[in-house]
């Protein structure tokens, strides 16, 4: 068992949780909590180890068995090491370290979306969370944008990162990936509502950052600005409301 929060485990999970720099050298990411354990399993992730408290809840140990038998390096620790690297504020005393892995485009793409300079990393994780749900192919995120797998990203995610592809891009990688694709940038000052848009075709949606919109290479890349009708006297909604909304939207339109 690890006593010890020097010990290189403990050592590696907390650089993992603290520096994006570390997560892109060593290719690995954290995901804490029963849920989002389970979620990697399932989506049949690879592990590099757990750790876990001695004394866990019946789904834990249940968990705990399922890795087991997938041949998931089990490693416990003591309370104490565990809460000097845990991200929540109830711990429920179990934290994976996964293999950063690239999940496959789908071809032909006929619904993605492009999230720039998304700088709240639970707002990244509420969008990709949505895209998830709204059967979204695939994610690219533009230069400025925060790392899809900061901690509290994938927290929000809930299992997202293990089903929906997400590619971290420039914006020449960007235009190949959704060259053929019809391109809406969602803006408050845009001039199509978007109940008028032809969601119809393939098309890739543009959700611009929290504070300062969306980038000049963004509008270059879109030719088409709609805008969420809001009779409430409201500017804005923040990033992960106005795409949720137009995700849905597109799903709305396509299964009519």
């Amino acid at each position: 068992m690890i006593t010890s929060t020097h010990n290189s485990k403990v050592q590696l999970v907390r650089a993992l949780l603290g520096r994006v720099k570390e997560r892109e050298k060593q290719r690995a990411f954290v995901a804490e909590g029963v849920r989002l354990v389970e979620e990697a399993l399932a989506a049949g992730w690879t592990f590099r180890f757990v750790l876990h408290v001695p004394d866990l809840a019946a789904r834990a140990r249940g968990l705990l068995r399922d890795l087991a038998a997938a041949g998931v390096e089990l490693v416990p620790v003591t309370v104490e090491a565990m809460q000097s690297i845990s991200e929540t504020e109830t711990p429920q005393g179990i934290l994976a370290v996964l293999e950063h892995q690239k999940l496959p485009i789908p071809e032909p793409l006929s619904f993605a979306v492009i999230l720039d300079s998304i700088r709240d990393p639970g707002n990244l994780g509420s969008l990709l969370r949505t895209a998830a749900a709204a059967g979204v192919q695939a994610a690219f995120l533009s230069p400025g944008t925060t790392d899809a797998f900061a901690p509290k990203a994938v927290r929000s995610g809930m299992g997202a990162h293990f089903r929906l592809p997400i590619q971290a891009l420039d914006w020449e990688a960007i235009r190949l990936q959704v060259k053929g694709l019809q391109v809406f940038l969602a803006d408050a000052a845009g001039t199509v509502p978007s109940w008028q848009a032809d969601f119809l075709p393939p098309l890739a949606l543009i959700v611009g950052g929290e504070a300062e919109g969306a980038s000049a290479e963004a509008r270059k890349l879109a030719p088409q600005q709609v805008y969420i009708p809001m009779p409430g006297r409201v500017e804005s909604l923040n990033a992960a409301a106005a795409g949720a909304i137009l995700m849905f939207e597109v799903v709305r339109r396509r299964t009519r």
